[in-house]
């Protein structure tokens, strides 16, 4: 068993320990810029003159650098301390964010936000193995609660955070307002760090790491590109394929490093059934997340008219109450286990899609809040319990490989999600028009077809749910 595993300290029943709470916050603030800059867009083509297929990269690069990079910090997060780890992770970051607020060209901003991704890249695996690590088997659905604020409410609240400052000036100050959050964060964090164990020498094998980068990266991009019209249908088609095919061959590359050497990504985590069950929700989970976190803003401001503000304001409550539930839904979690929850949880978010697939030029405003608020809080009872759940199948030793995997497919999830409600939506009133419809009609329609699709694929989560045991320990997986 490796050092680091070996030498853990373990955290008091009920208390959730320093070093988790820390860096919790750090994450929130990380991850909350994923999705920051989606309100931002206008700003950047009148700010930097460039068109809106190139301001749209400010996100695109992000989420694209984030599916790149976490492949390897599984092998990253077992060569440092936990100090060392986390100064890096946020000392990038900050270079990132202050790069980002300077930037005199777009060019330089795209490079900033390339930077900042790298950084918020290796927070939640650094997180989740910490967590995994010292805190009791009976007591991480309680702090998982609390993690779930970080990685699942963040970047639903980015784009409500971002309508709100966007109100006061200039993008730069979407960054200007982060710039001293983070400052404090890290050196706080610094001051009241704790390593947990100690690292472990290891190699690296860049083959590995180019491959996770073309392959992981070139998926997230070409899933990226759908929607953007039929002249570009073939290239991306081209890019996703060759993203697929360089992901392939980086599993047959692991497969072949599990039995002669260390692998990158350890793959042999994918045997635990209850991970490999809890992954599939999950990609489900933030599938419908993104995909309803890209069609309502369109829906609400293209076709109802609201501001960015107002969009903002309607959809903050959902991600308020997904944040707030998620230390009750971890304690909850501790003392029945994942089915009460996960099976209402898929049943919630099934419903809640269902109702947007009903969405008119008349719908009540209400009526789409309640829906939302639905879709978190149903999120917030399936995303909490199958984390716990799915790291807990796991071996100590296999923690880091575990969040690395959930991350970079958590990623992917989020680009299909994307891809796949705006190419439905896309093709959809692309042919309405065709045949004479009105633009706003079509539109309307389109996204009434994509939450149908979201629907359907929501749906599978009730079926795999219902597979999941009430509680998993890795001594109990084969």
């Amino acid at each position: 068993m490796p050092a680091a595993i070996q030498d853990r300290p373990t955290a008091q029943a009920g208390r959730t320990p320093l070093v988790v709470r820390l860096l919790v916050l750090a994450t929130f603030v990380v991850i909350l810029n994923e999705t920051l800059m989606i309100n931002a867009i206008p700003r950047l083509m009148e700010s930097l003159h460039v068109t809106e297929q190139a301001a749209q990269w400010v996100s695109t690069a992000f989420m694209l650098t984030m599916a790149a990079v976490i492949p390897i910090t599984g092998w990253f997060l077992q060569r440092v301390t936990t100090r060392q780890g986390y100064a890096i992770a946020m000392g990038v970051f900050l270079l990132g964010t202050t790069l980002s607020a300077a930037a005199p060209t777009f060019t330089v901003l795209l490079a900033g936000r390339i930077v900042q991704a790298a950084g918020t890249a290796v927070m939640m695996p650094l997180l989740m193995t910490t967590l995994m690590t010292v805190v009791p088997e009976q007591d991480r659905g309680r702090v998982m609660g609390n993690v779930t604020l970080a990685i699942s409410v963040a970047p639903a609240l980015g784009p409500a955070v971002s309508g709100l400052i966007l109100q006061l000036g200039s993008w730069r100050l979407l960054f200007v307002a982060v710039l001293p959050i983070a400052g404090v964060v890290t050196y706080f964090g610094l001051r009241q760090m704790t390593n947990i164990g100690e690292p472990q020498v290891s190699s690296i094998d860049w083959s590995s790491a180019a491959l996770a980068t073309l392959g992981f990266g070139g998926l997230v991009y070409g899933l990226s590109l759908f929607g953007e019209g039929d002249a570009k249908l073939g290239p991306t088609i081209g890019i996703v394929i060759a993203g697929a095919a360089a992901i392939a061959i980086f599993v047959l590359r692991q497969l072949k490093l599990q039995r002669t050497g260390a692998p990158l990504m350890d793959l042999r985590t994918l045997g635990y059934r209850t991970f490999a069950l809890a992954l599939a929700i999950m990609c489900i989970g933030f599938l419908a997340m993104l995909g309803s976190m890209i069609l309502l803003p369109l829906y609400l401001q293209n076709l109802r008219g609201l501001s960015p503000l107002q969009t903002g304001l309607l959809l903050m409550p959902g991600g308020l109450a997904m944040g707030l539930l998620g230390p009750t839904v971890g304690k909850l979690y501790d003392r029945f286990g994942s089915r009460p929850l996960v099976l209402p949880g898929s049943i919630g978010m099934v419903l809640s899609l269902a109702g947007f697939t009903q969405v008119s030029m008349t719908m009540p405003y209400w009526q789409v809040l309640a829906l939302h608020a639905l879709l978190m809080v149903s999120l917030a009872a399936t995303f909490t319990p199958i984390f716990t759940l799915g790291m807990g199948a796991l071996p100590p030793h296999m923690y880091p490989h575990g969040s690395s995997i959930l991350g970079t497919l958590q990623q992917v999830a989020a680009a299909l999600g994307t891809a796949l409600v705006v190419t439905v939506m896309s093709a959809r009133a692309g042919q309405l028009v065709a045949d004479g419809a009105a633009a706003a009609s079509a539109q309307l329609s389109g996204m009434k077809l994509a939450f149908v699709v979201a629907t359907v694929l929501a749906a599978a989560t009730i079926v795999v749910a219902a597979m999941l045991p009430s509680r998993a320990t890795a001594d109990a997986e084969a």
